[in-house]
């Protein structure tokens, strides 16, 4: 055995600790001895997830795993100061002098503040570590609860990942957040100019306004707020203003060493990540490998690896090229991804672009000359086949690319790779390393991640992962999240059979942790379908997706929309009366929807009880356009008017709406009768839809729109109008009953073991004996039922929270400004309305700030 030695890691960041693990999991014979130095006096945590501490989880959730090891001496709050390279110390801020025998620089970036005047005014901050965003929540806290008019708000300077992310936190925050990005579109690094185009539409529909293209020229004090000036000369008013515009290497104690540097900055490093002294070494964002910085996670990692296995006596190197520069993120719900060559620089690239700005997607494959490679790629709005084309890289293309990314098209699983496949990035953990681990016993995801550590990072291969142990035979769990070992269908039976009436309840008993937002919605939904009471009851108020917290849609710029029921489209002269004078009164832009109802839009959220108070005293409901449950019954007019209609098409569907209003289930719900087998009412594109015949009813189960359209597929004909109904009650529950968390009935019938032959045994044939309980579910249902708005209307304590700010719920969200559209006029305030304040909003789309 040889003596140990003392390696001195000075950073105990996320790259810092993944080098200390790697090193004392692969040093069985215990060679080194390690001093890891950290300038904050938190443990490691993941930066990555920074922003989810503004979401909720506690400092504790976020921290990396704990080096408890006798060999690994942590000491927190003492940075290193000095480093003498002759006499191989260090010197710390408490004044400890540590000998080393290698140095390993691993002191990350710091963040880059334009010079900009007035950037150290109080209530200026950048966005970096825990304690940066202790501060901001003081200072948005403090915000939020000062008296006086006007909404409160952010500036974000930087429309990068940190910056969106930052721009995220200050909404949950309970600011306004602007964007400011001198760029021309936002994640300049990441997405290309189309992609850039749809990511704006798609954050500036999430209520944070953006601005590209422009700068922060100076920040001054004026009152109580802050005032940022725009290098356009428009002027910002903040209370508070985040710094988010990028990194730069914290290469302070190299410079002062006198290492090598690279030109734009950080410590040179060779394919070894050793510098230019042979004892020191550096990795992560301060280590500029042949004079480039890399400022992701990835990177920094494969760089700790390579040192690791150095410092052990291994031959480990890495040059750029062989870095993974990838990304995968969800921001605001926004899906956005890019791999490889994503701006198409290699020479001859050629960029193959599917854009379709109504589904909000943007897909772009970067393939060679020749067609035959994959280079790179972005993805925006649905990145759902990231973690297949990441890792084909460098491959030859599988299939047509346009066919790779079009709605629809080829579908390609892991079966698709080589064994050489590197399906973990962050780890660089190969498809090859994982069936391995899959034939020596691993047969679960946290199985693979335990064995493998792949997707124990940033998580985007985690999909992939789901589908390598399908492809390899093993059965892969349904679990809904990490709180609940269930799946939906199973934690659907556990609180029907057990009676459980609140999300905490059920937690507790059959879970773990606080939830998260995949498994609180689902509860929720589960808890309505089942009778639960109104959604705005005791806890099940705080479970609720953004639509179903107001009751209404939220558009992209803040404002509400009202959909009442017009129940298979068939509605009175004096109905539509009623309807114009409410829009009108409110000034809301109407339009006639695909599903034959009438929306109205640009609502603010303390106008929505008045217009339901018009509507409900109309006799008006809602239409449940917000829910994740029956949205419309369309219709022709069938046989009371048309000369080709068999069947009354208008009485059925509105028979069917008033069944069926109201029923929460994991998606949205679309029906359609038409009155003959001319089908008007396009009812085999719907959920479930009927169609009329000579001598009954014909009844089509499964169709969807969306990204993969589907027809539905007939389960009965000719069927009497009891019988229908008995089929359609059935269908409906066993749905809600045994389906995923957000799939449509489409997807749900093609993955139905058996599929409509199996649905046809279950729900007309009784096979499995359950239809009884299923015809008394819906019964209770339809017992059961009661207008939500009218609910809302008729508790004070519910009403409570339709204002803008809790502290002045007279005062309107001066962020919303009144538009028209395609002539529409701006409306007129009433006597008693306030005047509505304009800001400096770019409108949205074709619409005009009046």
């Amino acid at each position: 055995m040889t003596d140990t030695r003392h390696l001195v890691v000075v950073g105990n960041g996320m790259v810092g600790h993944r080098l200390v693990s790697a090193l004392r999991d692969r040093d069985g014979r215990g060679d080194w001895r390690i001093t890891v130095l950290g300038e904050e006096t938190r443990q490691a945590y993941d930066r990555v997830a920074l922003s989810s501490y503004v979401d909720g989880k506690s400092e504790e959730e976020l921290r990396l795993a704990e080096l408890a090891d006798p060999l690994v001496d942590l000491r927190l709050g003492d940075p290193a100061v000095t480093v003498d390279r002759e006499r191989r110390t260090v010197r710390t801020a408490s004044g400890a002098e540590l000998t080393y025998d290698a140095l390993v620089l691993a002191t990350g970036s710091v963040p880059f503040v334009p010079p900009v005047p007035g950037r150290d005014l109080p209530n200026c901050f950048v966005y970096r570590t825990l304690d940066d965003l202790d501060a901001i929540k003081a200072a948005a806290a403090a915000a939020v609860a000062r008296p006086g008019p006007g909404r409160r708000s952010a500036v974000v300077v930087g429309g990068g990942l940190l910056g969106l992310e930052a721009a995220r936190a200050m909404r949950l925050l309970g600011l306004s957040p602007q964007v400011v990005e001198i760029a021309p579109r936002l994640m300049p690094v990441q997405v290309d100019d189309g992609g850039g185009a749809l990511l704006k539409d798609l954050v500036t529909s999430q209520d944070i306004a953006v601005r590209t293209g422009v700068a922060v020229s100076g920040i001054r004090e004026e009152k109580d707020r802050l005032v940022a000036t725009l290098s356009d000369e428009v002027e910002l008013d903040a209370d508070v203003v985040v710094f988010s515009a990028g990194i730069r290497a914290a290469d302070s104690l190299a410079r002062e060493s006198g290492l090598r540097l690279g030109e734009r900055g950080g410590v040179w490093v060779d394919a070894t990540c050793r510098t230019d002294d042979e004892n020191v070494w550096a990795i992560g964002e301060v280590a500029a490998l042949e004079g480039r910085t890399y400022g992701l996670v990835a990177p920094g990692y494969a760089m700790a690896e390579v040192v690791a296995d150095r410092l052990l006596g291994g031959q480990a190197r890495m040059t750029p090229e062989e870095l993974d520069m990838s990304t995968k993120l969800k921001l605001l719900g926004v899906e956005v991804a890019s791999f490889g060559d994503a701006h198409a620089a290699t020479e001859g690239a050629l960029e193959v672009v599917v854009n379709d700005p109504v589904a909000g997607t943007y897909s772009k494959l970067v393939v060679s000359d020749d067609a035959q490679t994959l280079l790179g790629g972005v993805l925006v709005g649905d990145a759902s086949k990231y973690s297949t084309l990441r890792p084909m890289v460098g491959m030859k293309l599988p299939a047509d690319p346009v066919a790779m990314i079009a709605p629809g098209g080829v579908e390609l699983g892991a079966d698709a790779l080589p064994d050489s496949a590197q399906i973990c990035s962050c780890n660089a953990v190969t498809k090859g390393a994982l069936k391995e681990a899959i034939g020596g016993g691993a047969c679960t995801v946290p199985d693979l991640k335990a064995c493998t550590k792949a997707g124990t990072s940033c998580g985007s291969c985690v999909p992939l992962l789901k589908k390598l142990l399908v492809d390899e035979g093993v059965e892969v769990s349904k679990a809904l999240c990490e709180h609940f070992g269930f799946s939906r269908a199973e934690l659907f039976q556990i609180i029907a059979s057990t009676g459980l009436r609140t999300f905490t309840e059920v937690v507790e008993k059959h879970g773990r942790g606080r939830g998260c937002d995949l498994c609180k919605p689902a509860v929720a939904s589960i808890l309505a379908s089942l009778g639960n009471g109104h959604i705005h009851e005791g806890e099940q108020a705080a479970l609720q997706d953004t639509n179903d917290h107001f009751l209404a849609n939220m558009q992209r710029n803040g404002t509400y929309s009202v959909v009442p029921r017009i129940a298979g489209g068939e509605i009175t002269p004096e109905g539509l009366i009623v309807i114009g004078e409410v829009a009108r009164d409110f000034g809301l832009y109407t339009k006639i929807t695909g599903g034959q109802r009438i929306d109205m839009f640009g609502a603010r959220v303390e106008q929505l009880p008045a217009i339901w108070r018009r509507l409900v005293d109309a006799g008006f409901e809602s239409g449940h356009a917000y829910g994740k449950s029956l949205r419309t019954v369309k219709s022709c007019v069938g046989s009371s008017w048309c000369r080709y209609g068999v069947q009354d098409s208008v009485g059925m569907a509105v028979l069917l709406e008033l069944r069926y209003r109201g029923l929460r289930s994991p998606h949205k719900l679309k029906s359609g009768v038409s009155g003959c087998a001319r089908e008007c009412a396009e009812a085999r594109s719907k959920d479930f839809g009927v169609i009329a015949t000579e001598k009954g009813w014909n009844l089509y189960v499964g169709g969807n729109g969306g990204a993969t359209p589907r027809h539905a597929q007939l389960i009965v004909q000719d069927v009497d109008q009891e019988t229908l109904i008995r089929t359609i009650d059935r269908f409906l529950m066993f749905y809600i009953r045994t389906a995923d968390r957000l799939q449509r009935t489409a997807p749900w019938l093609e993955e139905l073991e058996g599929g409509l032959d199996h649905l046809r045994e279950v729900i007309v044939d009784d096979k499995l004996g359950i239809c009884a309980e299923l015809d008394a579910a819906m019964a209770l249902h339809v017992e059961n039922y009661a207008d939500e708005w009218r609910g809302v209307l008729e508790d004070p304590k519910k009403l409570e929270r339709y204002v803008s700010f809790v502290n002045e719920p007279g005062t309107p969200d001066p962020t919303i400004s009144f538009v028209t559209e395609r002539g529409q006029p701006v409306p007129t305030p009433r006597a008693g309305d306030p005047e509505p304040v304009l800001i400096g909003v770019p409108a949205f789309g074709r619409q005009e700030v009046q």
